[in-house]
């Protein structure tokens, strides 16, 4: 169940610039959300954080190991969301041996609010991050979202399933 309205997810997902400063490789740029997903069909996936347990050893890991049978399905591109500083993300993708997924830093959480995502993990000592989603976007129209179960600020649960590499491709 998709807790915002799909419309307002579209609109940003179509209108929107990503304009908090992101780093990657120590050069400033913004992400103009609108000519990034242009074109293309893509799959957009959000995750609580780098490093972390279940984001590390199944879900960007699922989607990298995935990522040719994903082109067959017709994927242009796969990208990957965290609120987590681009420094952070780069490490990570480095250490995991990520070369396919794209790396989207959300240091500020721009994009994650903006996709009303955002949850507090407080009780984990996080602050606030993203709750996991997927989409499937095709040329900039969002075709089907995924969203875990339980959406809500300090949920002691991690749920993990819809957002899977498997389900997702199950829907192409």
């Amino acid at each position: 169940m998709f807790l915002i309205p799909k419309s307002e997810a579209q609109a940003f997902i179509t209108k929107a610039s990503l304009t908090e400063t992101t780093y990657i490789s120590s050069m400033p740029f913004s992400l103009n959300l609108s000519k990034l997903f242009s074109n293309k069909k893509i799959i957009i996936f959000s995750l609580p954080g780098a490093f972390t347990p279940t984001c590390s050893t199944y879900q960007l890991p699922g989607f990298e190991n995935n990522f040719h049978e994903f082109r067959e399905k017709g994927i242009d591109d796969i990208y990957v969301v965290s609120v987590n500083d681009a420094f952070v993300m780069n490490a990570w993708a480095s250490d995991l041996g990520i070369k396919n997924i794209k790396i989207i830093p959300d240091g500020n959480c721009e994009f994650t609010t903006a996709m009303g995502m955002n949850v507090s993990k407080s009780n984990l000592g996080f602050g606030i991050r993203s709750w996991r989603y997927a989409a499937i976007i095709d040329n900039c129209k969002i075709e089907k979202i995924f969203e875990e179960p339980g959406k809500s600020d300090d949920f002691s649960e991690d749920p993990y399933g819809e957002t899977s590499p498997e389900n997702i491709m199950s829907h192409l």
